[in-house]
């Protein structure tokens, strides 16, 4: 049924002039990072809905990651953060890693849950606590050393909730202050990922609001620092897709923090609310990895493909399986798009013929494709039902209820 399903799917896309094997290899090569924090207990600021069976350290967290990689094959390493996965020897979790196939990703500073923050971290008025923060964040870079790991993603909460609050271009000042001092840190084959965020948890101003702030910031640090896109931090309306191809121009596109949301930072199964708009971003990726341009294609080549979700009401693993899944598929269908008959609909001034095209690509029905794929890499054909045939689930139980996140 496979051979048959996927050799209908092959004559249909030779007759639109796709060329597979190019889309193969592609997919083949698509990476995406999940949290650890992802298969922990988390909520909403309302409550946490403890589960039985979620990882009690750090070492738990890599292994139900490792389940998410070989289900998939899609999920080669894991986004730690510290303090939640901080352990005495940071040097046996990337070898625990690595025995199951894994490698440590992402470190992620945690400056939004001490006391004394609550005022802002590296903006606050209090020099002691700014130099408390920034030195957290060179703790990071100290585990990226340990780990292997070539990138930092950087999220502040800082802000204000009150006009007068805080003086805001001193606060400007103070992050960069910090930013720079980290940025000297980096040694020359790791990355900043410079995360930004509309509003949430402080309402009146964000010090970083949105990517021109961040882009801002990276210029002015080097090229070491890039922007991070979670696409649950914009403002309801926004083309994030036309950031998405500005930043990529700019060679200053870092990567993702994959999510969908409904009216704020939901941190819903990313798409589950709104794949088209997944669609349309791996469009301009796609698009650009067509560029004549080298530096353009090598850029496209380097951005971070991470999940970043607060899975609250459902079960870890699973929620994660259909996280990548969903992003896998996204991808695939952008490279179907036939690029020639947008560019000629394009230069004939012919709008409606161009949506077409990219809308039709995103119709098709891309399991044939999938399926094959997987395959012939070894892996399942439908990863959530091998889950829950495996019995890991089941297994985990005896971790009991309410591990630590």
């Amino acid at each position: 049924m496979t051979d048959r399903a996927y050799a209908l799917f092959e004559e249909q896309q030779q007759v639109r002039g796709i060329d597979l094997n190019e889309v193969r290899s592609k997919l083949k090569a698509l990476r995406i990072e999940t949290p650890s924090w992802g298969y922990g207990d988390s909520g909403t600021r309302f409550k946490v809905f403890p589960k039985t069976g979620v990882p009690r350290n750090p070492f738990e967290k890599v292994e139900d990651a490792a389940v998410v990689h070989r289900l998939t094959g899609l999920s080669p390493t894991v986004a730690i953060h510290i303090p939640w996965d901080k352990v005495e020897d940071y040097g046996k979790l990337k070898r625990h890693a690595e025995s199951l196939g894994l490698g440590i990703g992402a470190v992620n500073p945690n400056l939004f849950q001490e006391e004394d923050y609550m005022l802002g971290s590296v903006t606050n008025t209090e020099a002691a606590i700014r130099r408390k923060a920034t030195d957290h964040l060179l703790e990071c870079v100290d585990v990226m050393k340990e780990t292997g790991s070539r990138d930092i993603s950087l999220w502040f909460a800082d802000g204000t909730n009150y006009p007068g609050q805080g003086d805001i271009r001193k606060r400007k000042a103070w992050m960069l202050e910090s930013l720079r001092e980290l940025y000297q840190a980096l040694q020359p084959d790791m990355r900043m990922l410079i995360e930004y965020k509309s509003f949430e948890p402080a309402f009146y101003h964000t010090d970083l609001a949105d990517w021109g702030m961040a882009y801002n910031y990276a210029l002015k640090l080097g090229p070491q620092a890039e922007v991070l896109v979670d696409t649950g931090h914009h403002a309801q309306g926004t083309n994030i897709e036309h950031i998405v191809a500005y930043l990529i121009d700019e060679q200053r596109l870092g990567g993702f923090h994959f999510n969908s949301r409904k009216y704020a930072d939901d941190d819903l199964v990313v798409g589950t609310v709104n794949p088209y708009e997944l669609f349309l971003i791996f469009y301009q990726i796609v698009l650009a990895s067509r560029d004549t341009n080298e530096g353009i294609r090598q850029h496209v080549d380097n951005i971070a493909y991470m999940i970043d979700q607060s899975h609250n009401i459902e079960q870890k693993i699973p929620a994660m399986i259909r996280s990548v899944l969903n992003v896998q598929t996204q991808y695939a269908k952008a490279l179907l798009i036939q690029h020639a008959e947008i560019e000629e609909a394009q230069r004939n001034g012919d709008v409606l013929g161009a949506e077409d095209a990219v809308r039709r690509a995103f119709e098709i029905d891309v399991t044939p494709l999938l399926h094959s794929i997987r395959e012939e890499q070894g892996l399942p054909l439908d990863p959530m039902r091998a889950y829950r045939e495996s019995g890991y689930g089941t297994q985990i139980l005896t971790r009991g209820k309410g591990g630590a996140s």
